[in-house]
């Protein structure tokens, strides 16, 4: 597997304002199992043969078991903070996503990780910043990702003074 980078460190609104268009690294490798996609049907009540169902999804469209996509999309929330670290924080809050997409379908089995970039940041009342971070999970031995996602979050730092 490849070395992972280090995380980034923020430590101040002005700092992560700074920040847009920075590249974040590269998480380390996750392996998507049967396991992990029979507790994400069981937490969501999605059990759709193509998910949980190995010999019919064998005949299916993809040859195998394939993770939710909002499986998939729920590791943003696993990747973030191996990515980036925000020191002096007072409070942070997800406060939502843009742009989700789901360009290639995770098999059973799959290894992924997360890439991340800063695509914007805004100032959010005293002390805070919104950043928005993308959020590119890959898929080992496939050119198209499994999902990309915008994510949103709101930081309060404590004051410098």
């Amino acid at each position: 597997m490849n070395a992972v980078a280090e995380k980034v460190v923020f430590g101040s609104a002005a700092a992560v304002l700074d920040s847009v268009g920075r590249q974040l690294g590269e998480t380390e490798w996750v392996q998507i199992t049967q396991e992990r996609i029979n507790q994400f049907a069981d937490a969501t009540g999605d059990h759709q043969w193509i998910h949980v169902d190995p010999e019919q999804a064998k005949s299916g469209p993809f040859g195998a078991c394939v993770a939710h996509g909002y499986l998939t999309l729920s590791l943003a929330n696993l990747f973030l903070p191996q990515l980036v670290v925000y020191e002096n924080l007072k409070m942070g809050v997800n406060y939502g996503c843009e742009k989700v997409r789901f360009p290639s379908p995770v098999l059973v089995d799959s290894w992924v990780r997360g890439s991340g970039e800063v695509v914007g940041a805004n100032p959010s009342g005293e002390d805070g910043v919104q950043v928005t971070v993308r959020i590119t999970v890959q898929v080992k031995g496939q050119d198209k990702p499994g999902c990309v996602v915008e994510t949103i979050s709101r930081l309060f730092f404590i004051r410098e003074n």
